[in-house]
Parts: C-alpha cells; structure tokens; sequence
C-alpha cells in the first residue's frame, strides 16, 4: 500500500513539473543583448511598433555616420512621411504602360527604358512618397584638447538591452571619466527617454545634439544627409538595367523653428514639403538649449552630473499632449514590454540537447522582440523597419505576410489586427486599379504608401501572391475570435478580393481550364511576365483562397458566387514534369535552367506556407522538396526562403529537415547579435526572415489542421525537449 501510494505521489510530481508554467522572465532575459565594442552590426533599438529609435554603442546616435553601412541610427514613425513638390507636374498616368493581355489592352505601372519624361515621372512615383528619418539624437562630448571625442575615444564599452523591460543601459569611459547612460521608449507615444549620468555632465563636457538631416530620395535613407546644399545623385535602382539619375538640388527651404517654452521644456518645428512635425525636449536639472547651425540643436547641461531628458516626435496639426518626463516614460517600458512578455504564446528550448537549440531560442526571443517595436504599427512595414529605408520607406504588402500572420498564431491576433484598417483606407485604390485594368473586385497593391497609391516597379506590378494575404489575415482573425462580428468586419474585403481573383483567371475554351497569366510574375521573380502562366504556388493559393471566401460565404448564409465555383472547378492543375512540380506550367526547365534555381524557391510554399489543398499530390510535393533541397542556389536566396523551407518539411513529415532549412549555412540566414536578420551590404536587416521564424516554429510546436501530436515539426530522436505555451495551430 505504501509503494503504490509512494508511486501515486511520484507520478502525480511528475504530472504537476510538466504542467509548470514556462518562467518567461528568465526565458526572456537570459537573451538580453550585450554589446562591448563599437560594433555597427549590433546596433540596438527602442520603440513600441509605431516608432523606433536605434542606438550605437553611447546609447544615443552619437556616430550615424559610422554606422551608416551597418545598422543605421535611425528615428522614424510610421506617420513620417514626405513628398517632395512635383514641380514638373508629373502624372500617375505617364508611368503606364498597356500589355496585351487576355486578349486586350491591360495597363501596368512599370519601371522600363522610355522616354525621359517617362522615366523621371516614374522616378518621382516611387520616391514619393518617402518614409523620412525625423531627428538624430547623439552626445557631442568634448575630450581635454578641446576635440570632439570620435568612436575610437569611447573605451571600457559594456551594454545591455534588457528585453524584459525595454531598457537599454550603456556604460563607457572617455579618457579614464566613465558614462553611463539609460535609454528607453514610450509605449504608447512617439517619445523617448534618456538617463546620463557623468562627471563629464558637470564638466560642460557631455552635451546632448539634435541634427535633423534632410531626406536623401535615395532607395535608403541612413539619416546622415546633413548639408541643405549636398547634392545627391539618385540612381534608379533596377530600371531595366540602366542608370537614369536625376539630381535633387539640395535647396529645400525646410526650417526649423526652436521656441524655448520655460527653463526645462523646448520645441523644435520642422517644415517640410508635404509635412510640418514637432520635436519636444524635456529636461530635468539645470540646462539650456541653443541653435548651434541650421536644423542643428544642442543641449547644455551643468551644475550637476546628471541629466534626464525627453524627446517626443508628433505631426504639428496633431493634438498637443504633455511631454512625458523620463520617468514616465520609463514606467510605461517597463510595464509595457513585461505586458508584451506575458500574453500570448512561449516557447523554451533549454530542455533540448541539440547544439542548436539554444540558437533557435536566441532567434526566437529577438525576433520577437524586434517585430514588436518594428511592425505593429496601424499599416503594414517595409521591410527594413522603422530603422532605416529601403525601397524609399514603402511597405510591399507581399511581405506582409511575412511580417503579420505570426502574431495571430503567437496568440497575439490583436497586433496583427491593428494593420487591417489600413486595407480599408486603401480599399478604394484597390478597386480603381481592378477596375483599370478591367477586372472585378480589387487588386491589392503591391509596393504602395499610407495612402495605398501604387508605386512603379518592373516587378511588383504584375506580382500577383500577395493578392490573397487579405484572405490568409481574415481568415487566421477569424479563427482566433470565431463570432458573426468577424466576418462582417472584413467580409466586403475578403468578398472584393475574390471576386478579382476570378476575374483574373482567363478560361482557355480550348483547353477547357482557367489559366493565371500570361502577364504574371510569380513569388520566385525570375520570370518574364508575358511569357509566364500558371505558377504553382499561385494556382495553390488561388485554390484555397476562392475556398475559404465560399467558406466565409456559408458561414453567413450568403450564396457561393457562381464565377467562383466555375474557376475552382476548371482551374488549371499543378504542373508537373517528371514527377516534380515546376515552378510555373511555362518553365519546363525550372531544374535545368540555372537561373530559375535562384531567389525564393516558392514551389515549396505550395504545402508549407499553404495547407493541403485539392490540388496538391504529397508524393510529388515530397520528389519535388528533394529536388530543390539538393539542387538550388541557396547562396542567391532571401532569409524567409529558410523558414518557407522549413514549413514545407515539417508538413511532410521531414522534422529533421526542417531543422537543418531553419540553420542553412547561407549568409543571408545571418541572424546578428541584435537579431537581425542579415541579408548584404544593402540590406542589412530584414524583418520578414525573423517574422518567417516565429511562424515557423509556432507551426513546428502547435501543429496545422490535420497534424497530429505535439511538436510535429521537431525530430522525435529525443535531441529536442521543446516546452510551450498558447500558440495556435496554423491552418
């Protein structure tokens, strides 16, 4: 009686540890971020998904241009956005170019080798409008010969990010005088909060500088554009191969207004082309502050070695608000990020023996991080971020997918949310560009602005994958809060959707099946437009997409729009050869053309991002994941491709696999100190690979419908011991 009772006691202790809840406390902070050198790859940022303010080693953005070929210091907020003045009145209309196209005349906005008026008037639409870098905040700090210290003078650098609460600490020493410094942002506002501590404060050595640089036009914006009279040549990237420059005069007549409101409080009002925004300092202790050159400010502290300071960025037409003080701002932190930290889902990897499971934690926990303060703002990001501009600042909403559906299975369907009205205020541009080119519903575009205009581009205008991420968001939302109210909320979208996603389908009466194209480019851009048709992951998407609208259609009682059905039921099949899928029915050398082994190898989103759908045969998805493993370019590859492969191997039941894709041996699966996703010189973070990874790994845990067990993406050699908590399982 007492062994079974003493075996009753052992099994129920064993039952209460694995039902232990994840300490996310220690999870989290035993990733914080630690810096010891000037290191302009492990730069690290503060924000709240709205705004973002990124700091090199000092804590502030004391040496922008040292960073400027890594990871930028960059300010910006989703609401800074300037045009400059079409003062050659170019019109959206010269950008257009008809193709012919099912039979008729179809127009595109492209990027191509035209007339020059042709090429500037699509020079200007996609640089404007352009995300802007609002103010550089840095020390000047004065070293015993009068010099101003450079990065080689900062010495003795330790740093911390605290993930936990959003604190990054920084302590340094210039000549033997140490500096500590305590940065933060507010959770709720676009404003920041910074804490110094030195003697070199009561020296009048440490001072605090405002820049606000001016807007390069320019593909990136580094925010280090400081002279009003530097010309800079603006290359147009990748139009048709050529360079077609244009000069920007460098003689804006941007001002900048400093209005000193009491001993402790200053704004500074910027004007612009298209924008006017204030910056607000607030101090605490005794201190002044100057205008040391145009759109350069500084702040002098004294009598004390400590200071407190706020900074707080809002659009001069918007209501004024009080500028919080340090302190509230850095209560707001703290609260926030451990708010942040403790809903939704978590994941602990410690349990595991695999070498590189304590990697995948690290990644998990940044990214994580990362895409809180970087994409959960009310629109979706570019891909870079609030931290530095690429593309001009403009979001491209095929990556959306990337950045948003992760938040929904993390348990976090609010943040994803928070983007979808921005479908709404673009939703009329949506139906004009349909309605443009001849097709029903709505066209969602694909490299676009706030106010969802579209951009030129030789690619992104015939792209077609993002079309139905509208339906993939409504539908997860839905899942997450299953109620009437969810689908009147974004049934007119998800229906407008649909309804292009028919029209665009061309039946081929001879054949007797609808077709995607000719005049499409697939998610793998390695194929001309009017020369391709029916990509795989496409014909896919298209498949699930018109389902889950008839789904959407039945849930409220409406009845299934015949032209759906039609398409569904004549869509053109997979395209196979040797009993491989090819990336589009057009290609019959997908494998053997070395060219179409480069960038994503989408073929593999068709079971991996996408369920299994009526099209698809598993034994042939399975030849053609082998193939591809074996075969591509991964060295010409982009970091989302890694988890996109992952995907694919864990719904085929390749757990191992899919481990191996996530720690592929490629640069661009770089993930730096600070988390970023590396991907070159030119682009180095990227935000859709660590939203890839969370979405991932969210699937390997909770599953998909029709999976089975738990963990089913993860090896069962007993390598990985992964615990969770709250994630949904993907569809």
């Amino acid at each position: 009686m007492k062994k079974n009772l003493l075996l009753i006691a052992f099994l129920f202790s064993i039952t209460m540890i694995g039902q232990q809840k994840i300490d996310r406390k220690a999870l989290v902070t035993r990733h914080n971020v630690k810096v010891t050198a000037i290191d302009t790859l492990a730069s690290l940022s503060v924000g709240n998904g709205t705004f973002a303010f990124t700091v090199d080693a000092t804590g502030l953005q004391t040496f922008p241009e040292k960073y400027q070929k890594g990871v930028p210091l960059g300010t910006q907020s989703e609401w800074g956005w300037d045009s400059y003045k079409n003062v050659n009145n170019y019109k959206f209309s010269e950008t257009l170019k008809d193709y012919d196209q099912y039979g008729r005349k179809i127009s595109y906005s492209v990027q191509e080798k035209a007339t020059p008026r042709k090429n500037e008037a699509v020079n200007w639409f996609r640089q404007n409008s352009h995300l802007l870098q609002l103010g550089n905040l840095g020390f000047e700090i004065t070293k015993k010969d009068g010099s101003l210290a450079q990065p080689k003078d900062i010495e003795s650098i330790s740093q911390t990010l605290n993930l936990w609460t959003g604190e990054i600490e920084s302590s340094f020493k210039v000549e033997g005088i140490p500096v500590k410094v305590i940065t933060l942002s507010h959770q709720e506002k676009d404003a920041i909060g910074v804490k110094v501590e030195s003697d070199l404060v009561e020296q009048g050595r440490l001072k605090i500088r405002l820049r606000i640089p001016y807007p390069t036009g320019l593909w990136g914006d580094m925010g280090t554009k400081w002279e009003e009279k530097q010309d800079v040549t603006i290359s147009a990237v990748a139009i048709a191969g050529t360079d077609m420059g244009k000069k920007w005069g460098g003689n804006q007549d941007y001002i900048s207004n400093l209005k000193i409101k009491n001993k402790s409080e200053a704004t500074i009002t910027h004007i612009m082309d298209s924008i006017s925004y204030d910056i607000n300092l607030k101090w605490k202790g005794t201190a002044s502050i100057k205008e040391k050159a145009k759109h350069y400010f500084v702040v002098e502290p004294s009598k004390s070695n400590t200071i407190e300071l706020s900074c707080s960025f809002i659009q001069t037409d918007k209501n004024k608000s009080v500028i919080p003080s340090f302190e509230a701002i850095e209560k707001s932190s703290i609260a926030g990020w451990e708010s942040f930290w403790e809903s939704g889902a978590a994941v602990d990897f410690s349990g595991s023996t695999d070498t590189r499971a304590n990697e995948l934690e690290r990644r998990v926990i940044l990214s994580q991080y990362l895409t809180k303060v970087q994409c959960t703002g009310s629109m979706p990001p570019q891909e870079t971020g609030l931290t530095y501009n690429s593309w001009y600042g403009k979001p491209h909403l095929e990556m959306h997918w990337w950045h948003g559906v992760h938040f929904a299975l993390w348990g976090r369907p609010e943040l994803l949310e928070k983007s979808m009205p921005w479908y709404q205020n673009a939703f009329d541009k949506a139906k004009k560009l349909a309605e443009r080119q001849g097709f029903k519903g709505a066209r969602w575009q694909k490299m676009t602005d706030p106010d969802g205009n579209e951009s030129p581009s030789s690619v992104g205008a015939l792209l077609i994958w993002q079309q139905p991420h509208f339906i993939t968001y409504a539908e997860l939302l839905y899942r997450n809060s299953p109620s009437p109210a969810t689908l009147e909320k974004y049934k007119e979208r998800v229906f407008a959707t649909a309804d292009f996603m028919a029209s665009f389908a061309h039946y081929d009466a001879e054949k007797k099946r609808y077709f995607l194209g000719p005049g499409v480019i697939p998610a793998q851009e390695r194929f001309k437009a009017m020369e391709t048709f029916n990509p795989t992951y496409e014909l896919a998407y298209w498949n699930w997409a018109l389902n889950t609208a008839l789904d959407w259609k039945k849930r409220l009682n409406e009845p299934a729009p015949k032209e759906w059905q039609d398409v569904l039921d004549k869509l053109s099949p997979l395209p196979v050869a040797d009993n491989v899928y090819l990336a589009t029915e057009s290609a019959t050398d997908s494998y053997t053309n070395p060219e179409f082994k480069t960038d994503h190898p989408s073929v593999l989103g068709t079971y991996g991002m996408l369920p299994e759908t009526t099209l698809l045969d598993k034994k042939i998805m399975r030849n053609t994941f082998d193939l591809v493993w074996d075969t591509w370019s991964w060295n010409k590859t982009w970091g989302w491709d890694f988890p996109m492969t992952a995907m694919s191997a864990a719904r085929l039941n390749m757990p191992e696999k899919a481990i191996d894709a996530l720690f592929m041996n490629v640069v661009t699966n770089t993930y730096l100190k600070n988390g970023h996703n590396y991907q070159s010189e030119r682009l180095t973070l990227y935000l859709p690979g660590n939203g890839g990874i969370l979405t991932t790994v969210a699937m390997m845990c909770a599953g998909w419908d029709g999976s089975t067990g738990n963990n089913p993406g993860f090896p069962k050699d007993g390598s990985w011991n992964v615990k969770w908590e709250g994630f949904k399982p993907m569809p």
